[in-house]
């Protein structure tokens, strides 16, 4: 028997959600099952649950968008993955469950030494900084970049992967006990998401041009990046944690000439050759085995223990990502 979360209708997650069980049946042609072992908690996850996500739900639904485990069984077909491969899902959904079986592309292999916590949480935040920085514009080093919610997930990937690739930083946050500790990962400015803030953020760059800006909040805050960029600069939204409107007065148009863009990263991998995929899992692999990539942990907590590590998830004090323990 194996357990998995499912719901029956959307709602509110720790009301929704159930714990069950079902029996397992051998996988068939090129058909791999995996034995997960760790699922993050994402906003992705309970948005979908709650039926706000960008690609609606169809009860009954396992969710859970990234995860990581080990083949267990392999179909007769299976070429390109063997019983006691580390992998990491790409289906988008259904990682919450203690086996995935799942046709072999929808799968990608990783090194048998990476640390299985760290690669339960590759899929989403790591690779939606490496697109950001990546697929846009050509940044040489020493290059201005600047983020909103610099203290997300994806905020904590992009200022690691900049500080990687020789990028310099500006990150605006909410709060300023996390100038701290966002330096320690390689920021070179955090300010405040304010008008002052940009003013000081202007104040460091001098006359260096901000190429691009990346956009999680929307509203004031994306204004205050738009504010920042240089002629020609562009701005890509990934997520609106504000829930306010991308608001672009006319002049930042007008006079600046700025290019918008949005980046769903499901979409993206959804497009991906498997070759483009592993051009970006593979360097990422390599941080996070090096130390140079890490997502901060807040808790592991059991599945069976699965509401409460919801209702930490929802919780903004946390000190970086809840973690289900499907063992």
């Amino acid at each position: 028997m194996s357990q998995f979360l499912q719901f029956d209708h959307t709602g509110n997650p720790a009301e929704v959600l159930q714990l069950k069980e079902r029996e397992l049946a051998p996988p068939e042609g090129h058909e791999v099952r995996v034995r997960m072992r760790y699922a993050p908690v994402n906003p992705a996850d309970l948005n979908f649950i709650e039926g706000t996500y960008g690609r609606a739900a169809n009860p009954p639904c396992i969710t859970g968008h990234e995860g990581c485990g080990e083949v267990e069984e392999v179909g007769s077909a299976v070429t390109s993955l063997a019983k006691g491969d580390v992998v990491i899902p790409l289906l988008g959904t259904g990682c919450w469950t203690q086996h995935l079986t799942a046709p072999e592309r929808h799968f990608a292999k990783l090194p048998p030494q990476i640390d299985r916590v760290q690669a339960s949480m590759l899929r989403i935040n790591p690779v939606t900084a490496w697109a950001l920085l990546k697929h846009y514009t050509t940044l040489e080093k020493g290059a201005w970049v600047a983020q909103n919610a610099a203290n997300s997930g994806v905020g904590r990937a992009f200022i690691q992967l900049a500080h990687h690739f020789g990028l310099r930083t500006i990150n605006f946050v909410r709060r300023a006990e996390l100038f701290d500790e966002l330096k320690s990962l390689g920021a070179d400015v955090v300010v405040l998401d304010t008008d002052e803030g940009v003013a000081e953020a202007k104040k460091i760059v001098g006359h260096e041009p901000v190429k691009l800006a990346t956009n999680a909040v929307g509203g004031d805050s994306a204004i205050h990046l738009m504010d920042l960029l240089s002629p020609g600069g562009i701005l890509v939204t990934y997520g609106a944690m504000s829930r306010r409107s991308l608001k672009v007065p006319n002049k930042f148009l007008i006079f600046k000439n700025l290019q918008l863009h949005g980046l769903w990263i499901t979409k993206w991998l959804e497009g991906a050759s498997t070759p483009e995929l592993y051009e970006v899992l593979e360097p990422l692999t390599e941080l996070i085995e090096t130390g140079e990539l890490v997502t901060a942990i807040d808790e592991i907590v059991p599945l069976a223990d699965f509401k409460r590590a919801i209702a930490r998830a929802q919780e903004g004090s946390r000190h970086g990502k809840v973690i289900l323990d499907l063992a």
